[in-house]
């Protein structure tokens, strides 16, 4: 049994649709227990102070991870390895030790580093904070430094399994990080409080790690640390990452930014903004995070072999999959938010109120859906391509507008009583206090949807004919989304007479029968409109992938 299991985790996917379909299901199982954790945090602490502690010590460390740890990430590290193995494993062997070393090295001084200058840089960030609050920040962020070193050790592991189309055993890593902090939440939750939660997160890093292991030592390629550097080849993993670097940071800057403005407002707002986000990022993590992932070894074979039609097909084929799968997801989620909402969250110390306003922000954040996905995949496609300083100087302009934007709207919400009334009347919150949050979430999206605007232009500068290749998806994923959305909205007013929406079974019925009728109401209108994307999902499902008999070396281009 045992056996089996890791054959199974070994396996090799085959093909785009097939690795993206993999990644979403495990994916969605992550989400499942994301959603269980957000649940357990949301009926234990509520949306109050102890928890608004949590998300701000967490968005420290969690910076440290994205702008330190990215230098052994996935886009970076994955043409090295192609390239290297193409030239013998000990060539491979001795360039995975030297970023282990080196990273390591860097990663543990960075942690020094922050640990001791904690004080002071959570006091900056976190100015809304009390004295007490603020000094329990200090102390978890501390404790949670932990984690971004052995993520970023995982990563390195990630980037192996990923190369050599592994896709089963990375995809498996986010499920066992989120069992670690639930463990944590049920067995120290309420007993010491958040710290009990900072413990299952360092058990859940633990867990994505270890899960790559027994692949990588089985292959011979498992790290160990090299007593000097391979100089030259770090400088230039460092100088095709760096822009990379800066890239990811702006967006885990204006994070923190959100949650520093979040501070200054009702306590509770950061719990609520910080739940609505991850609520969000669902179409991320199933459909963004999987098909680029998918695509990314693929682009960077094609573009290594110069074979440049083939590139921006797969581009092409990836964005089309992208938009098929998230407008409609964005459709529902706007729709059924308070459904969502209410049945995942509304437990415990988790009021109606901070239903409503966690429900709101959703909405907002739900509109950049789509364009959150895309934007991962054109920054893969231009790291693929060799460009990694593009995706940052848009990152940095548009991180510049979302955080623009998301102070102005605060500001103008907070003096104008028109703008108000017209915001809290539209998001139906009129009288829930602290919906000044809302203004965040907007601006997050106003951001994103500028970053994503701008990179598409750039891609079709540098790849003419791009956008025709897609259009079509776009203008029928579109239709489809608004028809869905329609939909659904019609079934919550009729189910609302079936159901009693007074009980959380009622809710939920109420939600799911009318995102189902909605569903089917889509794939109708898709079979009309005979789309190619639909056909080529439902070949996949009905070939049973996850049983394919997987045998090429390089994948094939679906």
């Amino acid at each position: 049994m045992v056996r089996k299991f890791f054959d199974f985790l070994n396996k090799e996917s085959s093909s785009l649709n097939q690795a993206a379909l993999l990644l979403g299901f495990f994916s969605l199982l992550s989400q499942v227990l994301a959603f269980l954790r957000d649940r357990l945090l949301a009926h234990v602490f509520g949306a109050g102070s102890e928890l608004d502690i949590y998300y701000a010590a967490f968005r420290i460390p969690d910076f440290l991870f994205v702008t330190v740890a990215s230098v052994v990430s996935l886009s970076v590290l994955i043409p090295f390895i192609i390239e290297r193995e193409r030239e013998g494993t000990e060539s491979l062997r001795e360039f995975i030790d030297s970023v282990f070393s080196f990273f390591l090295l860097v990663m543990t001084l960075s942690a020094v580093l922050a640990y001791c200058f904690m004080p002071q840089i959570s006091g900056f960030i976190f100015k809304g904070l009390s004295e007490q609050a603020l000094a329990e920040v200090v102390s978890l962020s501390r404790l949670l430094l932990i984690s971004p070193i052995v993520l970023g050790i995982s990563n390195l592991f990630g980037s192996l399994t990923q190369a050599y189309n592994r896709f089963t055993t990375y995809a498996i890593s986010p499920i066992l990080y989120n069992t670690g902090i639930i463990l944590g939440i049920i067995l120290w939750g309420e007993r010491v409080g958040v710290r009990g939660v900072a413990w299952g997160v360092i058990m859940g890093a633990l867990l994505h790690a270890l899960i790559q292991v027994p692949f990588i030592y089985k292959e011979g390629l498992l790290p160990r640390f090299a007593k000097s550097f391979n100089l030259p080849l770090i400088r230039k993993i460092v100088q095709i990452s760096l822009p990379r670097t800066l890239t990811l940071s702006m967006s885990s800057i204006a994070l923190v930014a959100l949650i520093s403005l979040a501070s200054l407002m009702k306590e509770g707002s950061i719990s609520i903004l910080s739940f609505s986000f991850g609520l969000q990022s669902m179409p991320l993590a199933l459909i963004g995070v999987s098909y680029s992932l998918a695509a990314f070894p693929i682009l960077t074979r094609r573009f290594q072999e110069k074979n440049f039609p083939a590139f921006l097909e797969q581009m092409q084929n990836t964005t089309r999959f992208i938009i098929f799968w998230s407008l409609p997801l964005t459709a529902l989620l706007v729709v059924l938010r308070a459904q969502i909402v209410r049945t995942l969250l509304g437990t415990g110390l988790f009021d109606w109120p901070a239903t409503r306003l966690t429900a709101a922000c959703l909405a907002l954040f739900a509109l950049s859906s789509v364009f959150q996905s895309l934007i991962l995949l054109f920054m893969r496609g231009f790291y693929s391509a060799g460009f990694t300083k593009r995706p940052f100087y848009i990152n940095l302009f548009s991180t510049a507008i979302l955080l623009g934007s998301a102070y102005t709207l605060v500001q103008v919400f907070n003096s104008s009583e028109v703008f108000r009334f017209f915001v809290v009347s539209l998001m139906k919150v009129e009288d829930v206090p602290g919906s000044a949050v809302l203004m965040l979430s907007l601006g997050f999206s106003i951001g994103t949807i500028v970053n994503c605007a701008l990179l598409w232009l750039d891609f079709e500068r540098e790849f003419p004919g791009f956008s025709r290749g897609v259009m079509r998806s776009l203008f029928d994923g579109v239709g489809v989304a608004i028809i869905m959305g329609a939909t659904a909205y019609v079934g919550l007013n009729f189910f609302h007479t079936v159901f009693d929406i007074n009980t959380l079974l009622g809710i939920f019925l109420q939600g799911f029968m009318a995102g189902i009728v909605a569903i089917v109401a889509g794939i109708l209108l898709l079979v009309a409109l005979r789309s190619r994307e639909l056909a080529s999902v439902w070949s996949v499902l009905r070939g049973r992938a996850w049983k394919a008999k997987v045998i090429a070396t390089d994948p094939e281009i679906v």
